[in-house]
Protein backbone atom coordinates (compact mmCIF):
# COMPACT_ATOMS: atom_id res chain seq x y z
CA UNK A 1 0.00 0.00 0.00
CA UNK A 2 1.12 3.56 -0.69
CA UNK A 3 2.17 5.68 2.28
CA UNK A 4 -0.58 7.99 3.53
CA UNK A 5 -0.17 11.77 3.79
CA UNK A 6 -2.70 13.86 5.70
CA UNK A 7 -2.80 17.64 5.05
CA UNK A 8 -4.57 19.74 7.67
CA UNK A 9 -5.68 22.55 5.31
CA UNK A 10 -6.84 22.72 1.72
CA UNK A 11 -3.78 23.69 -0.32
CA UNK A 12 -3.29 24.63 -4.01
CA UNK A 13 -3.21 21.77 -6.48
CA UNK A 14 0.24 22.71 -7.72
CA UNK A 15 1.86 21.80 -4.40
CA UNK A 16 -0.29 18.75 -3.71
CA UNK A 17 -0.01 16.99 -7.10
CA UNK A 18 3.63 15.88 -6.61
CA UNK A 19 2.53 14.06 -3.46
CA UNK A 20 -0.54 12.56 -5.11
CA UNK A 21 1.68 11.05 -7.79
CA UNK A 22 3.57 9.06 -5.17
CA UNK A 23 1.34 8.64 -2.12
CA UNK A 24 -2.25 8.40 -0.91
CA UNK A 25 -3.12 11.98 -0.01
CA UNK A 26 -5.99 13.01 2.25
CA UNK A 27 -6.65 16.70 2.78
CA UNK A 28 -8.97 18.68 5.03
CA UNK A 29 -11.69 20.38 2.97
CA UNK A 30 -11.26 23.97 4.18
CA UNK A 31 -8.52 26.54 3.60
CA UNK A 32 -9.76 28.95 6.27
CA UNK A 33 -11.06 26.69 9.04
CA UNK A 34 -8.87 24.48 11.20
CA UNK A 35 -9.30 20.74 11.02
CA UNK A 36 -11.44 19.63 14.00
CA UNK A 37 -9.48 17.90 16.75
CA UNK A 38 -11.39 14.62 16.45
CA UNK A 39 -10.78 14.53 12.69
CA UNK A 40 -7.06 15.23 13.16
CA UNK A 41 -6.72 12.40 15.67
CA UNK A 42 -8.62 10.00 13.42
CA UNK A 43 -6.66 10.92 10.29
CA UNK A 44 -3.25 10.75 11.93
CA UNK A 45 -3.90 7.25 13.24
CA UNK A 46 -2.80 5.60 9.98
CA UNK A 47 -0.86 8.47 8.39
CA UNK A 48 2.80 8.14 7.45
CA UNK A 49 3.19 11.91 7.05
CA UNK A 50 1.39 14.91 8.51
CA UNK A 51 1.47 18.30 6.81
CA UNK A 52 0.47 20.85 9.46
CA UNK A 53 0.00 24.61 9.74
CA UNK A 54 0.90 26.89 12.64
CA UNK A 55 -2.69 26.87 13.92
CA UNK A 56 -2.60 23.09 14.52
CA UNK A 57 -1.61 21.87 17.97
CA UNK A 58 0.51 18.81 17.26
CA UNK A 59 0.99 17.65 20.83
CA UNK A 60 1.62 14.41 22.71
CA UNK A 61 -1.96 13.29 22.17
CA UNK A 62 -1.48 13.51 18.40
CA UNK A 63 1.79 11.58 18.48
CA UNK A 64 0.24 8.94 20.74
CA UNK A 65 -2.65 8.54 18.29
CA UNK A 66 -0.28 8.07 15.35
CA UNK A 67 0.66 4.43 14.74
CA UNK A 68 3.15 4.79 11.89
CA UNK A 69 3.89 8.50 11.58
CA UNK A 70 7.34 9.26 10.19
CA UNK A 71 7.30 13.01 9.58
CA UNK A 72 5.48 16.22 10.49
CA UNK A 73 6.15 19.02 8.00
CA UNK A 74 5.06 22.38 9.44
CA UNK A 75 4.01 25.28 7.20
CA UNK A 76 5.93 27.93 9.18
CA UNK A 77 9.35 28.83 10.45
CA UNK A 78 8.12 28.80 14.04
CA UNK A 79 7.23 25.44 15.53
CA UNK A 80 5.88 26.25 18.99
CA UNK A 81 2.69 24.46 17.92
CA UNK A 82 4.56 21.14 17.85
CA UNK A 83 5.66 19.12 20.85
CA UNK A 84 9.14 18.35 19.54
CA UNK A 85 10.02 16.28 22.61
CA UNK A 86 7.04 14.02 21.98
CA UNK A 87 8.03 13.78 18.33
CA UNK A 88 11.57 12.82 19.22
CA UNK A 89 10.40 10.21 21.72
CA UNK A 90 8.32 8.60 18.96
CA UNK A 91 11.10 8.85 16.37
CA UNK A 92 9.12 11.29 14.21
CA UNK A 93 11.03 13.80 12.09
CA UNK A 94 9.82 17.42 12.24
CA UNK A 95 10.64 19.99 9.53
CA UNK A 96 9.85 23.67 8.99
CA UNK A 97 10.26 26.32 6.28
CA UNK A 98 13.06 28.80 7.04
CA UNK A 99 14.90 30.98 4.54
CA UNK A 100 12.28 31.24 1.83
CA UNK A 101 10.17 33.75 3.77
CA UNK A 102 12.95 35.99 5.10
CA UNK A 103 12.57 38.93 2.72
CA UNK A 104 8.79 38.76 2.57
CA UNK A 105 8.49 38.86 6.35
CA UNK A 106 11.05 41.66 6.59
CA UNK A 107 9.05 43.66 4.03
CA UNK A 108 5.86 43.18 6.05
CA UNK A 109 7.63 44.10 9.28
CA UNK A 110 8.81 47.37 7.87
CA UNK A 111 5.43 48.05 6.26
CA UNK A 112 3.75 47.57 9.65
CA UNK A 113 6.32 49.84 11.29
CA UNK A 114 5.64 52.57 8.73
CA UNK A 115 1.86 52.15 8.91
CA UNK A 116 1.92 52.38 12.70
CA UNK A 117 4.31 55.31 12.84
CA UNK A 118 2.38 57.36 10.28
CA UNK A 119 -1.17 56.29 11.28
CA UNK A 120 -1.90 55.02 7.78
CA UNK A 121 -4.76 52.68 8.71
CA UNK A 122 -6.47 55.29 10.86
CA UNK A 123 -6.12 57.98 8.19
CA UNK A 124 -7.43 55.76 5.40
CA UNK A 125 -10.39 54.69 7.53
CA UNK A 126 -11.32 58.30 8.28
CA UNK A 127 -11.16 59.16 4.58
CA UNK A 128 -13.40 56.24 3.63
CA UNK A 129 -15.91 57.26 6.31
CA UNK A 130 -16.12 60.74 4.83
CA UNK A 131 -14.56 62.37 7.86
CA UNK A 132 -11.81 64.18 5.92
CA UNK A 133 -13.26 67.67 5.55
CA UNK A 134 -10.16 69.81 5.19
CA UNK A 135 -6.40 69.81 5.47
CA UNK A 136 -5.48 70.44 9.10
CA UNK A 137 -2.11 71.15 10.70
CA UNK A 138 -2.03 68.30 13.25
CA UNK A 139 -4.58 65.66 12.28
CA UNK A 140 -3.13 62.19 11.60
CA UNK A 141 0.36 63.29 12.56
CA UNK A 142 2.71 60.49 13.48
CA UNK A 143 6.32 59.71 14.27
CA UNK A 144 9.27 60.13 11.88
CA UNK A 145 10.98 56.90 10.87
CA UNK A 146 13.95 58.33 9.01
CA UNK A 147 16.88 58.95 11.32
CA UNK A 148 15.20 57.23 14.30
CA UNK A 149 16.69 54.41 16.39
CA UNK A 150 15.36 50.91 15.83
CA UNK A 151 15.95 48.14 18.35
CA UNK A 152 15.54 44.59 17.05
CA UNK A 153 14.92 41.76 19.50
CA UNK A 154 15.92 38.56 17.71
CA UNK A 155 18.65 39.04 15.13
CA UNK A 156 18.16 35.96 13.01
CA UNK A 157 17.74 35.97 9.23
CA UNK A 158 14.59 38.10 9.37
CA UNK A 159 16.04 40.44 11.99
CA UNK A 160 19.11 41.11 9.85
CA UNK A 161 16.90 41.69 6.79
CA UNK A 162 14.82 44.24 8.72
CA UNK A 163 18.01 45.91 9.95
CA UNK A 164 19.28 46.29 6.39
CA UNK A 165 16.01 47.89 5.37
CA UNK A 166 16.29 50.27 8.32
CA UNK A 167 19.66 51.41 6.99
CA UNK A 168 17.85 52.73 3.92
CA UNK A 169 15.95 55.05 6.25
CA UNK A 170 19.17 56.23 7.92
CA UNK A 171 18.11 54.55 11.16
CA UNK A 172 20.50 53.66 13.94
CA UNK A 173 20.26 49.90 14.43
CA UNK A 174 20.49 48.32 17.88
CA UNK A 175 19.87 44.64 18.46
CA UNK A 176 19.54 42.05 21.20
CA UNK A 177 20.10 38.38 20.52
CA UNK A 178 21.17 35.20 22.27
CA UNK A 179 24.53 35.52 20.54
CA UNK A 180 26.45 38.43 19.08
CA UNK A 181 26.40 38.96 15.31
CA UNK A 182 29.97 40.17 14.97
CA UNK A 183 30.12 39.99 11.19
CA UNK A 184 26.94 42.08 10.87
CA UNK A 185 28.28 44.55 13.44
CA UNK A 186 31.46 44.97 11.44
CA UNK A 187 29.81 45.08 8.02
CA UNK A 188 26.86 47.32 8.81
CA UNK A 189 27.57 49.03 12.11
CA UNK A 190 24.77 47.33 14.04
CA UNK A 191 25.17 47.70 17.82
CA UNK A 192 24.55 44.92 20.31
CA UNK A 193 22.70 45.97 23.48
CA UNK A 194 21.45 44.24 26.59
CA UNK A 195 17.66 44.11 26.49
CA UNK A 196 17.05 46.89 29.02
CA UNK A 197 19.42 49.25 27.24
CA UNK A 198 17.79 48.53 23.90
CA UNK A 199 14.34 49.28 25.31
CA UNK A 200 15.50 52.54 26.88
CA UNK A 201 17.26 53.84 23.77
CA UNK A 202 15.00 52.73 20.90
CA UNK A 203 12.31 54.74 19.14
CA UNK A 204 11.01 51.57 17.51
CA UNK A 205 11.26 48.18 19.23
CA UNK A 206 10.76 45.29 16.79
CA UNK A 207 10.23 41.77 18.10
CA UNK A 208 11.46 38.99 15.80
CA UNK A 209 12.63 36.43 18.35
CA UNK A 210 11.45 32.81 18.29
CA UNK A 211 8.80 31.80 20.81
CA UNK A 212 10.51 29.65 23.45
CA UNK A 213 10.12 29.13 27.21
CA UNK A 214 12.80 31.81 27.62
CA UNK A 215 11.02 34.40 25.45
CA UNK A 216 7.47 33.76 26.70
CA UNK A 217 6.32 37.00 28.32
CA UNK A 218 9.68 38.60 27.57
CA UNK A 219 8.05 42.01 27.18
CA UNK A 220 5.93 42.74 30.22
CA UNK A 221 5.08 45.66 32.47
CA UNK A 222 8.67 46.28 33.61
CA UNK A 223 10.04 46.23 30.06
CA UNK A 224 7.30 48.50 28.71
CA UNK A 225 7.99 51.01 31.47
CA UNK A 226 11.59 51.23 30.27
CA UNK A 227 10.52 52.35 26.80
CA UNK A 228 10.14 55.97 25.75
CA UNK A 229 6.69 57.58 25.87
CA UNK A 230 7.17 58.29 22.16
CA UNK A 231 8.26 54.75 21.25
CA UNK A 232 6.50 52.21 19.06
CA UNK A 233 6.40 48.44 19.65
CA UNK A 234 6.19 46.15 16.61
CA UNK A 235 5.59 42.40 17.03
CA UNK A 236 5.83 40.11 14.00
CA UNK A 237 7.14 37.09 15.93
CA UNK A 238 4.65 35.38 18.25
CA UNK A 239 1.97 36.91 20.45
CA UNK A 240 3.06 35.10 23.59
CA UNK A 241 6.34 37.01 23.71
CA UNK A 242 4.41 40.11 24.82
CA UNK A 243 2.20 40.30 27.91
CA UNK A 244 -0.95 41.58 26.22
CA UNK A 245 -2.55 42.89 29.42
CA UNK A 246 0.58 44.89 30.20
CA UNK A 247 0.71 46.17 26.63
CA UNK A 248 -2.92 47.30 26.79
CA UNK A 249 -2.23 49.18 30.03
CA UNK A 250 0.88 50.81 28.59
CA UNK A 251 -0.92 51.96 25.44
CA UNK A 252 -4.06 53.05 27.25
CA UNK A 253 -2.04 55.15 29.68
CA UNK A 254 0.36 56.57 27.08
CA UNK A 255 3.42 54.86 28.54
CA UNK A 256 4.34 54.12 24.93
CA UNK A 257 3.03 55.87 21.83
CA UNK A 258 1.74 53.00 19.68
CA UNK A 259 2.00 49.32 18.75
CA UNK A 260 1.81 47.38 15.51
CA UNK A 261 0.85 43.73 15.89
CA UNK A 262 0.80 40.95 13.32
CA UNK A 263 0.47 38.26 15.99
CA UNK A 264 -1.55 37.58 19.12
CA UNK A 265 -1.33 35.18 22.01
CA UNK A 266 -4.54 33.45 20.89
CA UNK A 267 -5.25 33.30 17.16
CA UNK A 268 -7.51 34.05 15.45
CA UNK A 269 -7.88 37.03 17.74
CA UNK A 270 -11.24 37.76 19.37
CA UNK A 271 -12.71 40.86 17.64
CA UNK A 272 -13.58 42.11 21.15
CA UNK A 273 -9.96 41.87 22.32
CA UNK A 274 -9.13 44.98 24.38
CA UNK A 275 -6.13 45.85 22.20
CA UNK A 276 -8.41 46.17 19.18
CA UNK A 277 -10.35 48.96 20.91
CA UNK A 278 -7.34 51.28 21.06
CA UNK A 279 -6.73 53.89 18.35
CA UNK A 280 -2.95 53.67 18.76
CA UNK A 281 -2.78 49.99 17.78
CA UNK A 282 -2.36 48.81 14.18
CA UNK A 283 -3.28 45.16 13.71
CA UNK A 284 -2.86 42.52 11.02
CA UNK A 285 -4.03 38.87 10.82
CA UNK A 286 -0.62 37.11 11.00
CA UNK A 287 0.41 37.82 7.40
CA UNK A 288 4.17 38.14 7.79
CA UNK A 289 4.94 35.63 5.03
CA UNK A 290 1.80 36.26 2.99
CA UNK A 291 3.02 36.82 -0.54
CA UNK A 292 1.97 34.39 -3.27
CA UNK A 293 5.48 33.35 -4.24
CA UNK A 294 6.62 32.95 -0.64
CA UNK A 295 3.67 30.86 0.49
CA UNK A 296 4.03 28.57 -2.54
CA UNK A 297 7.75 28.33 -1.82
CA UNK A 298 7.05 27.36 1.78
CA UNK A 299 4.59 24.71 0.67
CA UNK A 300 7.09 23.29 -1.78
CA UNK A 301 9.61 22.95 1.05
CA UNK A 302 7.00 21.02 3.04
CA UNK A 303 6.17 18.75 0.12
CA UNK A 304 9.83 18.02 -0.66
CA UNK A 305 10.50 17.20 2.99
CA UNK A 306 7.64 14.71 3.07
CA UNK A 307 8.80 13.07 -0.16
CA UNK A 308 12.39 12.83 1.11
CA UNK A 309 11.42 11.21 4.40
CA UNK A 310 8.96 8.74 2.90
CA UNK A 311 11.52 7.77 0.26
CA UNK A 312 14.25 7.26 2.83
CA UNK A 313 16.29 10.45 2.41
CA UNK A 314 17.33 13.05 4.95
CA UNK A 315 15.07 16.14 4.56
CA UNK A 316 16.15 19.75 4.52
CA UNK A 317 15.20 21.96 7.45
CA UNK A 318 15.00 19.12 9.92
CA UNK A 319 14.28 20.26 13.49
CA UNK A 320 14.30 16.86 15.24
Amino acid sequence: MKPVVFITRKLPDEVVVPLQEKFTVRMWKSESESVPRDVLLKEVADADALWSVIADQIDKEVFDAAKKLKVVSNLAVGFNNIDTEAAQSKGVIVTNTPGVLTNTTADLTFALLLATARKLIEAESELRKGNWKSWTPMDYTGMDVGGATIGIIGMGRIGEAVARRAMGFDMKVLYHNRSRKLEAEKAYGFEYKELDDLLIQSDFVVILAPFTPETKGLIGQRELELMKETSVLINVARGGIVDEEALYFALKNNQIWAAGLDVFEVEPVDPNHPLLTLPNVTVLPHIGSASIDTRIGMMNLNAYAIIDVLEGREPENRLV
